[in-house]
């Protein structure tokens, strides 16, 4: 897990935020992705590898975030940025 915490927090927390909004902030403002694959997972109609990859690719820097937030907030390691 020490790869994840020399991934700088601040370029961490702004590539998880705009990936977690895109496409939302480009009109005609649809529904974020993540939002959307979210909803087909709980739904149970993800099933095309596309919609598979964007859950993912759009998922999968807010669960490191998540990952180096606890690991810092337990005290396992400094926040140095």
């Amino acid at each position: 897990m020490k790869w994840i915490d020399k991934i700088p927090l601040r370029h961490l927390v702004l590539i998880a935020l705009m990936l977690a909004v895109m496409p939302a902030i480009l009109p005609p403002f649809p529904e974020p992705h993540l939002v959307e694959k979210l909803r087909m997972l709980a739904g149970g109609t993800l099933v095309k590898p596309l919609d598979i990859f964007d859950l993912l690719l759009h998922g999968t820097p807010i669960t490191l975030l998540i990952i180096r937030l606890v690991r810092i907030w337990s005290g396992r390691v400094e926040a140095a940025d």
